[in-house]
């Protein structure tokens, strides 16, 4: 009897060893179980994870008024064209490069006087013909207010970079020198000047770089800093052009100081000539008087 009850456990095992499902089953419980301890330690790596972010973003604090923040922001301000609407202005005057075509040369040209001069900027007229708010095309200083015989009402802003932007032939100003204005601020109306007759109501409008005219429409809705790139590239261009005007003739050289540079040259012409007309009336004054006491 003992021998069949000692029997009796071994031969239950073996029957459960001899199952169909005993080994599947087996291997799935053990499947389980892994998969249980990976799911596990997946998500105790994340929770570390976030346990650290967190202690991160709580040690950072913003500094309050950053000022190299602002300047970075301030140099984000692009050049505008100092209309309201962009889609009813027109450019009636050409900037004169002399790398561009020969039509847009010849559309560069202002005659004043029987005598053609090269625009050092742009004229900028109303497709109805019409006056029209002049903005400040950057934000800046009011440097100048003046009312110039042959340009009309004159307004000068100077901004960062040694970088000013000027503003003729205007009917009206509404600011003053010394005057803190920001980009889009209304400095007068549109209006004619004598210079510029042939382009009726408009503005003339000039960027300079160190005080020299660039092409406004070549950094039309571009930042400010890229007038420092083409300064660079500006000084490369001069160094050669210099070189090779050391070489040219004097007689080469008197004829293109006779071709004009610009509104400003044509100002300064007009009042010398209205200084020789006056010595010319003196001396016709004395001759006559001089005639009277001979008789």
């Amino acid at each position: 009897m003992k021998e069949e009850n000692n029997g009796t456990p071994k031969n239950k095992w073996s029957r459960i060893f001899r199952k169909k499902w005993f080994f599947p089953a087996v291997y799935l419980t053990i499947a389980a179980l892994l998969l249980s301890v990976v799911v596990w330690y997946q998500n105790l790596d994340n929770q570390i994870q976030e346990t650290e972010d967190d202690q991160s973003s709580e040690s950072y604090t913003p500094a309050e008024h950053d000022e190299d923040a602002q300047s970075v922001m301030d140099q984000q301000e692009v050049i505008k064209m100092p209309v309201v609407n962009q889609d009813q202005a027109e450019i009636v005057t050409n900037f004169y490069d002399y790398n561009a075509e020969q039509e847009e040369q010849e559309n560069a040209l202002v005659m004043f006087n029987n005598r053609f001069y090269q625009s050092t900027g742009i004229d900028i007229a109303s497709a109805d013909g019409e006056t029209f708010d002049v903005l400040a095309s950057l934000s800046g200083t009011v440097t100048e207010v003046r009312e110039d015989p042959l340009l009309g009402n004159v307004v000068a802003l100077s901004h960062e970079n040694d970088v000013v932007t000027y503003y003729a032939s205007l009917q009206g100003v509404n600011v003053k020198s010394g005057d803190k204005v920001q980009q889009g601020d209304v400095l007068g109306n549109a209006g004619e000047n004598m210079f510029g007759q042939e382009s009726g109501t408009h503005v003339h409008f000039e960027i300079r770089k160190d005080g020299k005219e660039v092409n406004p429409e070549s950094f039309f809705n571009q930042p400010l800093s890229a007038l420092d790139e083409a300064s660079t590239e500006d000084e490369g261009t001069e160094s050669e052009a210099t070189e090779e005007e050391s070489v040219e003739s004097d007689g080469t050289q008197e004829s293109t100081e006779e071709s004009g540079t610009g509104a400003e040259d044509a100002s300064s012409q007009n009042s010398q000539n209205s200084n020789v007309e006056g010595e010319n009336s003196t001396d016709d004054t004395s001759d006559s008087s001089s005639s009277e006491d001979d008789a």
